[in-house]
């Protein structure tokens, strides 16, 4: 990683970050060497990424022919727009994020048991606590759905909240956006570890 300010290696931050996203990349190779990226709703559950798609697809197909895959995930967070510089120059725009970047082997999940808990810990993610019905075998939904595992065999993650800067240009940062007020912004100065009652 060229700005090794950024990267996380903190396990319980990476975790975080896959929990907190609720959309991921998938990228797989398809049958003429071109890579194919699909949108997936998933989860991370006992060390692996799970998602759940259809019986067949191309997705599928790809994974069957090549089982290594990439699996990307972002936060956006604040967008520094040019109102921050007096000069308005837009080489002083910038996104603040979070990312991670696996690169692992996927599988169809033939268990049922590993299935069920799967579907489960995907449906808790993005129910938040609501309790639904538990996702079980006899539902007509679980066996119209095949459940992928990505065991991941290369990680890396990426936090950019304004790292390397001086104390004096992030506290300039968390002022604009305290003050500019858009959506993500308090989040991105807590994240930046300013505090926002001082700004």
């Amino acid at each position: 990683m060229k700005r090794k300010q950024c990267e996380v290696t903190d396990p319980e931050r990476i975790k975080k970050i896959l929990s907190t996203a609720s959309i991921g990349r998938l990228a797989t190779i398809d049958a003429g060497d071109y890579p194919y990226i699909t949108p997936v709703n998933f989860v991370y559950y006992q060390g692996n990424i799970y998602f759940h798609c259809a019986t067949r697809g191309e997705k599928l197909d790809n994974i069957a022919g090549n089982p290594k895959v990439c699996f990307q995930v972002d936060i956006p967070l604040a967008y520094l727009d040019a109102g921050f510089t007096k000069d308005k120059s837009p080489c002083k725009l910038h996104q603040f994020y979070h990312c991670v970047i696996i690169r692992g082997t996927a599988r169809v999940v033939t268990d049922r048991r590993l299935k069920t808990d799967a579907l489960n810990a995907l449906v808790e993610k993005h129910e938040r606590g609501k309790s639904p019905k538990k996702v079980h075998e006899d539902m007509a939904d679980y066996k119209a759905c095949e459940v992928v595992e990505i065991h991941p065999e290369r990680l890396s993650a990426k936090s950019d909240l304004a790292q390397g800067k001086p104390e004096s240009v992030k506290a300039e940062i968390a002022a604009y956006l305290m003050q500019r007020s858009r959506p993500g912004d308090l989040a991105t100065i807590q994240e930046m570890g300013m505090d926002p009652g001082k700004q």
